[in-house]
């Protein structure tokens, strides 16, 4: 059956981003980021074609025992929070790591303790200035000491995370350098330590540590607003693509779509293209390229929930109802795109629609 709109999914060139890692921290582990799903790539997929990272990260004890369930057999840890003993003992079951960002934590831990059952890893969560989860740099000794003394931990490493690596500005230069500062006094303790995103990085050496985190990198987009991922080597690992399902002659003045927030500026074609925001596509993405035929153009109009509209004036006309519409991929950045709606990449990959077909190719686009 012709597929409406799909996701083309690329392991190789998750494995190129991988492999673009590790080259920029040579002396780091790696704990590729799959939470959401990978990103919407598929997080058994992803965790396959990473099979070279040192671990994973998720979001949610769920996230965690699929990849279990997958036949996933590295150290996955759960970046977000735990707050049951039932919890504890499903991570105890799974081996799966714990990050603990409260005394609380703790002890929910401790009281969870078996016997005999196996111990927990844990990642002890310092906020050295983000300002969300975390001991403060001052009380993170005392707490790695108590930590280690809690029955049913073993071992126990530091993290922490930025707040602005991302940013080109002065003051988010200035956030970041602030957040090294403050972590540094804890470079000395003994155990590992993981700082880096993948903003950090990519432009902060100096957090890269014993261990690093990439998330959005891995899937070839750039955490940067104004850099693309082809400047660092990355290759997008998704091509987002549907059909154009209608081409309608309209006359200057008339509107497209809601609104009508775009009135055509003269006698013009306008193509409909079968997706919308209920597939992950930004409503307000007004101006944002897409490709057809090796060709591109622009969106026009409001995004409706099923459907996009796109400027033809600039296509041959050779393209024909049935097309295929690159929404993102190759020849169109998804950061592009997550400019023109005002978000980032991380948004859109993560926000991709269930409806949305995903497949699995094989080579590097």
């Amino acid at each position: 059956m012709p597929r409406r709109a799909w996701a083309e999914i690329n392991p190789a060139a998750l494995s190129r981003n991988l492999a673009r890692a590790r080259a920029l921290a040579p002396g780091a582990r790696v704990m590729c980021v799959v939470k959401a799903d990978a990103y919407g790539h598929g997080a058994a997929v992803a965790a396959t074609a990473l099979a070279g990272a040192d671990a994973f990260g998720v979001a949610s004890l769920e996230e965690a025992l699929a990849l279990r369930a997958a036949g996933v057999a590295a150290p996955v840890v759960v970046l977000s929070v735990f707050f049951a003993p039932q919890q504890v003992a499903a991570m105890r079951e799974g081996r799966i790591d714990a990050v603990v960002h409260s005394r609380r934590q703790r002890e929910i831990l401790h009281a969870a303790a078996g016997r005999n059952a196996a111990r927990i890893n844990v990642w002890l969560k310092v906020d050295s200035g983000m300002g969300r989860l975390g001991f403060a740099p001052a009380e993170v000794e005392g707490e790695l000491h108590r930590l280690r003394a809690t029955a049913g931990v073993g071992e126990v490493r530091l993290m922490t995370h930025f707040a602005a690596a991302d940013g080109d500005d002065a003051a988010a230069r200035a956030l970041t350098e602030s957040q090294l500062r403050a972590y540094r006094p804890l470079r000395g303790l003994p155990a590992e330590h993981s700082l880096a995103n993948s903003a950090a990085l990519l432009a902060w050496p100096a957090s890269h540590a014993d261990w690093v985190r990439p998330g959005v990198m891995l899937y070839g987009a750039s955490p940067f607003a104004h850099r693309a991922a082809a400047d660092f080597g990355l290759a997008p690992a998704m091509r987002f693509c549907a059909r154009l399902v209608a081409v309608r002659k309209l006359r200057k003045g008339d509107g497209v779509g809601y609104g009508p927030l775009y009135r055509c500026p003269e006698n013009m074609p306008v193509g409909v293209v079968a997706c919308g925001y209920a597939d992950g596509y930004p409503r307000l993405a007004g101006g944002a390229g897409v490709a057809i035929n090796g060709a591109t153009t622009t969106t026009v109009g409001a995004v409706s929930m099923d459907s996009l509209s796109i400027d033809m004036r600039p296509l041959a006309s050779t393209v024909r109802v049935g097309d295929e519409v690159e929404l993102w991929g190759g020849a169109v950045s998804v950061n592009s795109v997550a400019a023109a709606a005002g978000t980032i990449p991380h948004h859109l990959l993560s926000a991709l629609g269930a409806r949305v077909q995903r497949s699995v190719i094989s080579t590097v686009q």
